[in-house]
């Protein structure tokens, strides 16, 4: 829809138009309150940067909890007063953001680890019964779906090419699918050599991801061709970050990655101790914060990987932190949630859920909202 403000005077009945199409398709409850305040998809962006708008409060609070028939390693999407999380009871539920209370859900045909993505009033999800779906994002409606050669773990994400949305999913067929987002057909499909585990990231018409046959996948987005491969010396299982021509993630061998994506050779590796990484990054402008099965959650320079400071949990941290200004937030296999000052790693707060967190933070307007492996969504905020 062309935006109104441009229109001259002669167009007034354009812009009439455009106002009454607009008003037939709002919704107050998917509408978002403020630009960029809602946490539509997986880390937030398509870059998968890990950054969220606002400020938490220093102690938040238990809001409400939901509860769901299976352990939640799926994460979140928040849009408008909506809450959108899978379960492994094979059903995306819908919660309001408010009170926790379930909207609606919808039925797959297998656990959905997968974190949903809102967009343009649908949601699209994978599922482990080899399924991409699109739902109304207001009812729940199976709108279509894709059947690839395996099960979806990972977040799809999107990209805007020549006038159309396209769905980007991994699947363990081996194969990125690209998806129209309003048909559900095939555009292209990017096949590899083993599982993808992870998300694709997304910037500058490029699709970044890795795989387990242990190489850095660099596509472009217009036509499925690969831009480049990048050996990475192990398997990669977590999403990549994206941020200054660079990509950031860990793989199973130990070891925590930059990348110069133009140049396709490696920047700088991290190593500290003999744990893999299977927790996605969160990228500042100048620091990158990961978790490890080493039990700590890193954060580095982004300019060089030296650590900054590190802090201790009690278990495995594959859930991927979370950056809100000054505070940093992730769960823990320990089963706690964490909040931590992104300046010093010092904890400010914790929260014991007392089963494994390792679905990551989905953060909007002064609250969190996180699943954990006894069934239940929280949301911690400001009372």
């Amino acid at each position: 829809m062309n935006d109104p403000h441009r229109c001259s005077p002669n167009h007034l009945a354009c812009w009439l138009a455009s106002l009454v199409c607009l008003a037939s398709t709002f919704d107050p409850i998917l509408a978002a309150p403020a630009a960029n305040a809602d946490w539509p998809m997986y880390r937030g962006d398509p870059s998968l940067s890990g950054l969220a708008k606002g400020t938490l409060p220093a102690r938040p609070t238990l809001l409400w909890k939901a509860k769901t028939e299976g352990p939640v390693k799926s994460s979140a999407a928040i849009v408008g007063e909506r809450v959108f999380v899978g379960s492994d009871d094979g059903m995306l539920y819908c919660l309001g953001f408010a009170d926790g209370k379930t909207l609606w859900k919808a039925k797959t045909g297998g656990p959905v680890e997968s974190s949903p993505l809102v967009l343009d009033g649908k949601v699209f999800v994978g599922s482990s019964d080899a399924f991409l779906y699109a739902f109304g994002a207001s009812d729940g409606k199976e709108i279509w779906k894709y059947e690839t050669g395996d099960k979806i773990l990972a977040a799809p994400n999107y990209v805007k090419e020549s006038g159309k949305t396209l769905i980007l999913a991994g699947s363990y067929d081996y194969k990125l699918h690209c998806v129209d987002a309003a048909t559900g057909r095939s555009n292209w499909v990017y096949e590899t050599g083993n599982y993808i585990n992870g998300s694709p990231a997304v910037s500058e018409g490029w699709t970044v991801f890795g795989g387990c046959d242990a190489l850095l996948h660099v596509i472009s987005v217009s036509d499925g061709q690969k831009v480049k491969e990048v050996e990475a010396g192990a398997y990669i299982a977590a999403s990549v970050g994206l941020a200054g021509g660079r990509a950031y993630f860990g793989h199973y061998e130990n070891q925590f990655l930059c990348v110069d994506l133009k140049a396709g050779k490696e920047v700088w590796a991290y190593r500290e101790r003999n744990f893999p990484y299977f927790s996605s990054p969160a990228l500042t402008p100048d620091l990158v914060l990961f978790g490890g099965r080493d039990k700590l959650l890193h954060c580095l320079k982004r300019a060089d990987g030296k650590q900054v400071w590190s802090f201790p949990t009690r278990g495995k941290v594959d859930s991927s932190p979370v950056v809100c200004a000054d505070k940093v937030v992730v769960g823990s296999d320990d089963g706690r949630l964490y909040l931590l000052s992104l300046a010093t790693g010092k904890e400010l707060w914790s929260y014991e859920i007392g089963r494994p967190v390792g679905s990551s933070p989905a953060v909007a307007r002064g609250k969190v909202v996180i699943g954990a492996e006894d069934g239940f969504v929280y949301c911690f905020g400001q009372k």
